[in-house]
C-alpha cells in the first residue's frame, strides 16, 4: 500500500474521532511530510466525497446537525466585523460561512464555522496576524452569512441584536 493512501486514511480516522480542528501544519509534523501534502491529501479526499471542512483552524469532518439555517444580509466596515460575529454568538447562533457578489467569480463563499466567543477571538487574532483582507471588503461592505440555531426565537434575536447595532442591511432609498 502507497504511503499516500495510508495517510489519507489515517487522516480521516482522526478527523472521526476528533470533534475539534485540526491543523494541516499538525498533520504535517505527525506523518513526517510538507504541510502542502497534507493540503493535497484533503483535496483527494474531499473528491473522494468526504465532507471535511476547512476552517481557520484547521480541518473537520462535517457532521449532520439538528439546527436550523437561513441567511442574512449584512453590511458593515472593517472595524465592525468583530462586533458583528460577537452578536451573533452571544444570541446563540453559529456563523457558517461569508458569502459575497464577485463581477468576475460570481459568488464566493468562506467557511468559518464560528460558534463560541473563543472561535471569534482566534478567527479575529488570525485576521490579525495574517494582514488578510476580509471577503466584504470586496462588495462595500455587503455581504451574507449563513447562520445555524436552535429556534426562530434565535433568529429573531440575533437579527434584532445586529439591527439595533446597524449592521444588518437594508435597503437605501
Amino acid at each position: 500500500m502507497k504511503d499516500g493512501i495510508k495517510r489519507r486514511r489515517e487522516i480521516l480516522k482522526i478527523l472521526k474521532s476528533n470533534k475539534s480542528p485540526v491543523s494541516a501544519t499538525k498533520f504535517a509534523e505527525r506523518f513526517g511530510v510538507s504541510r502542502q501534502s497534507i493540503v493535497g491529501d484533503v483535496a483527494l479526499l474531499r473528491a473522494a466525497g468526504e465532507n471535511i471542512i476547512a476552517m481557520p483552524r484547521g480541518y473537520v469532518l462535517e457532521r449532520s446537525s439538528a439546527r436550523i439555517t437561513s441567511k442574512i444580509a449584512v453590511q458593515h466596515d472593517r472595524d465592525q466585523a468583530e462586533e458583528e460575529l460577537r452578536t451573533i454568538v452571544e444570541a446563540g447562533g453559529e456563523i457558517v460561512d461569508v458569502i459575497v457578489e464577485h463581477p468576475l467569480y460570481g459568488e464566493l463563499v468562506g467557511g468559518l464555522h464560528i460558534r463560541t466567543q473563543k472561535d471569534v477571538d482566534s478567527f479575529i487574532k488570525n485576521y490579525h496576524s495574517s494582514k488578510a483582507v476580509f471577503l466584504s471588503e470586496l462588495t462595500d461592505g455587503i455581504h451574507l452569512h449563513t447562520i445555524a440555531y436552535d429556534t426562530k426565537r434565535d433568529l429573531a434575536k440575533i437579527t434584532q441584536a445586529l439591527s439595533e447595532k446597524g449592521i444588518m442591511y437594508e435597503e437605501k432609498e
